[in-house]
């Protein structure tokens, strides 16, 4: 059962001078917007106690202070990562010993919950004019023309990188901020990727061996990108979306995709989070992680497969 608002006390002891004036408890109710049960309990409460103050109620007192609490909610508030074991330690140091769920419970009240933190891009100021400039400008496109779109990303797969995910302390709605967004290394080695997909379906995913280059780059979309139209079954006048990578807006680059006649989608950079393969990927690394591979042979099997 949800948990009912208290009655302040000015309210409380307005009840107590109607009822002293002669209205009877449901003439109360009426005035003040309340349940004839809740004023007759106030009444006699005031009655068999002469206060409409709250009582002490039963149960153990809280082990964290009124100001033990506003302390560590400012703690995490400064460093969202903080753990509840951090804070178990700083207040037995302090004096105070504490469990982690009451640490928990004390922050819960604060409206902080422990959430898994987001990993975003670093964006300047300019990049998110930039974000900004080109959704006002597609906002009225129709779905149509994406429909119609081929995206393209590179992305890097940790062998142990789904391990590492860190936890923050965080209000509601506040998963995006800065502080709420740490670095994490990972380690186990990696292979990169390079894939498309479109709203028909995912293309070709190739792994790449080499460090990529520009030539490299342009040898990927050659032999792949192509064949992963048709597949796709792309309408004519299809749009290529990539990144603007060094390797992706070099001047051999552009040139060659503009002798194949490509048409290529212009991109505000730092903007990952706008292409939507980055949900298939995140789809790929949780079904990889879920399969567990133990070397890097094992690792880009399982990405082929899935």
């Amino acid at each position: 059962m949800a948990k009912t608002k208290e009655l302040s006390k000015d309210t409380r002891n307005k009840i107590v001078d109607l009822h002293q004036a002669g209205k009877t408890e449901s003439a109360i109710g009426k005035q003040l917007g309340l349940k004839k049960s809740t004023v007759g309990a106030i009444i006699r409460k005031w009655k068999t106690y002469k206060t409409t103050d709250n009582l002490p109620r039963s149960g153990a007192p809280r082990k964290i202070s009124p100001r033990g609490g506003k302390i560590i909610t400012r703690t995490v508030s400064k460093n969202p990562i903080t753990t509840r074991g951090d804070l178990v330690n700083d207040l037995q140091r302090a004096g105070t010993k504490v469990t982690k769920p009451t640490i928990s419970n004390t922050l819960r009240r604060q409206g902080l919950k422990s959430c898994s933190a987001r990993r975003v891009p670093l964006l300047k100021p300019v990049h998110v004019q930039a974000r900004l400039k080109f959704a006002r400008e597609h906002l009225d496109d129709p779905e149509e023309d994406w429909e119609n779109v081929i995206w393209s990303d590179e992305t890097k797969i940790e062998l142990f990188g789904k391990n590492s995910t860190r936890r923050v302390w965080r209000t509601k709605n506040a998963e995006l901020h800065p502080k709420n967004i740490p670095t994490v290394k990972h380690g186990g080695g990696n292979i990169m990727l390079c894939g498309c997909v479109s709203a028909k379906g995912p293309g070709r995913l190739i792994r790449v061996k080499e460090r990529m280059n520009g030539a490299i780059y342009r040898e990927i979309l050659s032999e792949n990108l192509l064949p992963s139209a048709r597949a796709l079954k792309m309408k004519h006048g299809w749009v290529f979306q990539h990144d603007n990578d060094p390797k992706h807006t070099a001047r051999e680059t552009k040139e060659w995709l503009r002798k194949k006649h490509f048409k290529v989608l212009e991109w505000p950079s730092q903007s990952p989070d706008l292409n939507p393969i980055e949900n298939l990927w995140r789809e790929l690394k949780v079904s990889v992680a879920q399969r567990q591979p133990q070397n890097i042979t094992a690792l880009e099997e399982i990405c082929m497969a899935e």
